[in-house]
């Protein structure tokens, strides 16, 4: 298992980009899937038809977000935890994904990288 680390800038205010996490609507209109998703604590989520399944475990509106990640019978699951800070007119956005397994790590990271913070950063540029 492997963890990632990374911090992105999204040009869009916190409380913004909180509901672009959290609200089934905005997620299909930046990744262009349905989505079932509502932000209450103990709530399963579906993203990508399926790909990415989980569970919210603890929501901070407009600052955290904790997740977790079923891969198959993997246990225990993988946990997202997002943080955003506050940066004027931008967010900076902390993101730790724990216990990712190997095979589908780098599948997992460049998945962060272009069809999730890469696709909200085109989706809220300038």
């Amino acid at each position: 298992m492997k963890d990632f680390k990374k911090y992105y800038k999204i040009n869009t205010e916190a409380e913004i980009l909180f509901s672009a996490l959290t609200n089934a609507a905005t997620i299909q209109l930046w990744t262009g899937e349905p989505a079932v998703m509502e932000p209450v604590e103990g709530s399963s989520f579906s993203l990508w038809e399926d790909s990415i399944v989980g569970k919210n475990i603890t929501i901070v509106p407009g600052k955290k977000l904790v997740q977790e990640w079923y891969f198959g019978e993997q246990e225990p699951p993988s946990i997202v935890t997002i943080i955003l800070h506050k940066d004027k007119s931008t967010t900076s956005v902390e993101l730790r994904h724990t216990n990712i397994p190997d095979e589908i790590y780098e599948n997992i990271t460049q998945g962060w990288n272009e069809n999730y913070f890469g696709a909200l950063g085109e989706f809220y540029q300038d």
